[in-house]
C-alpha cells in the first residue's frame, strides 16, 4: 500500500508525484517519478491515477549504464509502460557505455524521452566562449559531422529550471 505525504527530501524515495518542470516534450504533464528499479505491477497500482500520463524513470540519478543484467531489468520495466501508452523518459547518465544503450530498442519508440545526463559542475565560471560540442567517438565513424554549440546560448533561461522548483513533488512511501 502506498500513501503519499509532503516531506520535501528524503534518502530513500522510491516515488514521487509531481508535474515534470524540466523542459523535455513532458513540460507540465503530471508525472510519476521512479527511483530505481521495482516490478511493473507496483508501478502499475501508481499510474491507475488518471491524471498521470508521464512516467519519469531513473529519477535521483537511478539509472546506471554499467551493468547488462541491470539494463535487461530496466528496458523491462519502461517497455511494459510504452506499450500502454504512457509517455515515458529515462535519466541517462553520459559515459562510455552510453552507446550500448541503442541496442535495447527504447530510443524506436516515439513515446520515450531518453535524456541523457551529462553533469557541468560550475557552469558560471566558463566564459562567455566558452563551446559544447557533441562529437563522434571517432573521426567519421557514426555521425555525418560534429555540432558545436555556443554554452553561453545553451544556458539561456528558457531552457532553464532552477533548483527551487524541484521541491513541489509529493513523496509517495510504502507501508
Amino acid at each position: 500500500m502506498l500513501r503519499s505525504y509532503d516531506i520535501g527530501n528524503s534518502d530513500s524515495v522510491s516515488f514521487f508525484i509531481g508535474d515534470e518542470i524540466e523542459k523535455t516534450s513532458a513540460h507540465k504533464m503530471r508525472t510519476l517519478f521512479v527511483v530505481g528499479l521495482h516490478p511493473v505491477e507496483t508501478i502499475n497500482d501508481i499510474v491507475s491515477n488518471p491524471n498521470i500520463k508521464h512516467i519519469f524513470f531513473g529519477a535521483n540519478h537511478s539509472f546506471d549504464l554499467s551493468s547488462t543484467l541491470e539494463l535487461d531489468k530496466w528496458t523491462d520495466m519502461i517497455l511494459h509502460f510504452l506499450n500502454l501508452g504512457y509517455l515515458c523518459t529515462l535519466d541517462i547518465p553520459y559515459n562510455d557505455k552510453i552507446e550500448n544503450f541503442l541496442d535495447y530498442g527504447l530510443c524506436e519508440y516515439n513515446n520515450f524521452i531518453p535524456q541523457i545526463r551529462i553533469p557541468i559542475p560550475y557552469i558560471n565560471s566558463w566564459n562567455y566562449n566558452t563551446t559544447i560540442k557533441i562529437d563522434d567517438r571517432g573521426f567519421n565513424q557514426t555521425n555525418p559531422g560534429v555540432w558545436v554549440h555556443s554554452l553561453h546560448e545553451l544556458t539561456r533561461n528558457k531552457h532553464f529550471t532552477p533548483w527551487h522548483l524541484y521541491s513541489n513533488d509529493v513523496i509517495l512511501k510504502q507501508d
